[in-house]
């Protein structure tokens, strides 16, 4: 048998478990699908039974794929999506739907803590501001509307701690997770000035004890191995929220490195020394758990969505990725003066700039705006805002990235293009899970620190270098004057929605992602780029601009 050790993603929108041999080869990977409810009010909610049963088939998929090589798990690793508010009752079972990082219920609330200093208090402590999907700002909702449900839970446990719970029975969290609830980052402990000045000591009794990522939080249970198919006994690692275990998957560990998350969002993050260090002001800082070290990330509400979103608006949905940024690249730098602003979430923007109303828009078009131009202009509308970040957090000139939307080589040229840095896409799809079973070699002791478990696998890298475009440079300050020139106007329009009723099958049929085909390009195991040639229907992408050349 292969000895093997196992990472296991669970992101907003789909799980991922990849395998690797102990010299860091990809045996098998598995993937399911978790569905995502909207709500009319702005909610956004997961089943968390229903990412457990996805956490089960997504390993199952890997370990049949895997059966050739006979697979012996030896350590098992976890990350996931940060913030929400994941409530338990005592026996580790949900006592309602977990609200997700991008609810938008709480944004009001958000809007008064503003004003009246509680988000300052916030702030001082963890040194990251407030947003709707916090865990503070959804408790303080839920203690109005829901006080009932609240009294029932036990425990608050992100979404990898709550896996991580199923998989061990242990309640436990790391500091990058904690972090984004009430931990103060300097000290590694909960802050009772931040607790005290929200009046939040009625929920200390949910928050799980804080221990080191690259320990072990216990060994997997008889019961949570039947249902794997696993041995009872593999040591657990505590792990890290998905955006401090990506930069391990990537080798990012010493401080000033930076990297790029093209995902559900659009994160840039870079090492620092220690909190004093990060001075965006408007960043979210996570402990590493390696000493004084946190990530300063600054980390956009929505990213390659709002590629599914065009895709579907303009009636594309049956077209796969490849397909469509051929039709992209039929438009010229600039996408005919059409600018996109892509703050598409519900609960407003968080990154590079921190305003709950803000909201999407496309901007220049007329009656001649053509498809492919619309399209582009999404794609370049997420390099300038990546691009944007990038230089507030002066992330150096070579920048790795990683997730979905690094799968497209438009999205990555652009990239390269509007920042002026040199893009670097490594060869593997899932980043998350190489991170989590990166620290789980540390944990089991199969490596002697997260340097030497990084050198297990492999680096092979693609680089995309920056070409001089005019018309590019033109476009990014039209976009920034653009996003200033309707920024005072956006709480109007926040008010105009709430004002207009919502349409009936948004309220008896809510919206579920992670249910889309597979060429959604926010699922970073799926690629379309091996697609035959005979797929794609070249009649259809017909267009008199010349085809930008890739990198």
């Amino acid at each position: 048998m292969t000895p093997a050790v196992l990472g296991i993603d669970a992101g907003t929108t789909a799980v991922k478990a990849v395998l690797y041999s102990l010299e860091g080869e990809t045996l098998a990977a598995g993937h399911r699908a978790v569905g995502v409810v909207r709500t009319p009010d702005g909610g956004a909610e997961s089943d968390i039974d229903a990412v457990w049963d996805a956490v089960v088939g997504a390993v199952r998929q890997a370990l049949s794929l895997a059966r050739s090589a006979q697979p012996d798990v030896v350590a098992i690793g976890v990350t996931g999506q940060g913030d929400g508010a994941w409530l338990v009752d005592g026996e580790g079972r949900p006592v309602r739907p977990a609200a997700l990082w991008l609810d938008g219920r709480g944004a009001d609330r958000v809007a008064a803590w503003q004003r009246d200093g509680r988000d300052a208090a916030v702030v001082a402590a963890t040194g990251s501001a407030s947003f709707p999907g916090t865990l503070p700002v959804l408790l303080d909702g839920f203690a109005e509307t829901e006080p009932e449900t609240l009294a029932r839970a036990a425990h608050h446990l992100n979404c990898k701690d709550a896996v991580r719970h199923r998989l061990t029975g242990e309640v436990a969290t790391d500091p990058s997770e904690a972090s984004r609830t009430y931990l103060d980052p300097a000290t590694l402990a909960y802050s009772d000035e931040m607790i005290d000045a929200l009046g939040h000591r009625r929920f200390t009794h949910l928050l799980a004890p804080v221990r080191a990522p690259h320990e072990v939080a216990g060994p997997l249970t008889d019961a949570a191995a039947d249902e794997l198919g696993l041995t009872a006994g593999v040591p657990v690692a505590v792990g890290l929220v998905d955006s401090a275990a990506c930069p391990v998957g990537l080798g990012a560990l010493a401080d000033q490195d930076g990297w790029v998350v093209l995902g559900t969002t659009a994160t840039v993050a870079v090492n620092r020394a220690d909190r004093a260090a990060a001075d965006s002001g408007i960043g979210i800082l996570l402990p590493t758990g390696r000493g004084t070290q946190v990530i300063e990330a600054l980390s956009s509400m929505v990213g390659t969505p709002n590629l599914d979103w065009v895709r579907d608006s303009l009636g594309l949905s049956d077209r796969g990725w490849s397909e469509l940024e051929r039709l992209a690249r039929t438009a010229t730098d600039g996408s005919g003066g059409v600018v996109y602003l892509p703050y598409g979430s519900p609960s407003g923007e968080r990154a590079p700039f921190v305003d709950a109303a803000a909201s999407a828009s496309w901007v220049g078009m007329s009656v001649t705006t053509t498809p492919a131009q619309l399209l582009r202009s999404v794609f370049e509308g997420l390099a300038f805002t990546v691009a944007e970040s990038l230089d507030l957090l002066d992330a150096g000139d070579r920048v790795p990235v990683c997730g979905g939307g690094a799968r497209s080589d438009l999205l990555c040229q652009l990239l390269a293009d509007v920042s002026g840095r040199t893009i670097v896409r490594t060869a593997d799809p899932e980043i998350g899970a190489r991170g989590a079973a990166t620290i789980a070699l540390v944990a089991a002791g199969l490596a002697d620190d997260l340097a030497a478990a990084v050198r297990v696998f492999p680096a092979d890298t693609v680089e995309f270098t920056p070409h001089l475009s005019l018309a590019l440079g033109a476009a990014r300050d039209v976009f920034a004057r653009v996003r200033a020139a309707l920024r005072p106007e956006w709480p109007a329009l926040r008010v105009l929605g709430r004002l207009s009723p919502p349409a009936e099958t948004a309220a008896s049929d809510p919206a579920r992602e992670g249910t889309r085909p597979a060429t959604d390009l926010a699922e970073t195991e799926r690629t379309d780029a091996a697609a035959p040639a005979a797929h794609l229907d070249a009649s259809r992408l017909e267009s008199p601009t010349p085809e930008r050349t890739p990198a």
